[in-house]
């Protein structure tokens, strides 16, 4: 895979959403480190929504510490 096809467009990131949401959640669900999750794939593109879409997209560490406190009620 070339580089140029490795960026997505935020139209793509937007469709994926969804998906990048459950995998953060699944990484919470699992027990996983915040400095491990801040390294993936849904962590980076969910950021890039949020720094893009600020009003549309709330940030992923405040997505992971809403998926932190449901898991603890």
């Amino acid at each position: 895979m070339t580089a140029a096809k490795s960026v997505l467009s935020i139209g793509e990131l937007e469709a994926g959403f969804p998906s990048y949401c459950l995998a953060l959640r699944t990484l919470v669900t699992q027990g996983k480190d915040q400095r491990i999750i801040e390294r993936t794939r849904c962590w980076d593109y969910l950021q890039r929504l949020h720094t893009s879409l600020p009003r549309e997209y709330r940030s992923p560490a405040d997505l992971l510490a809403r998926y932190q406190r449901s898991l603890q009620a």
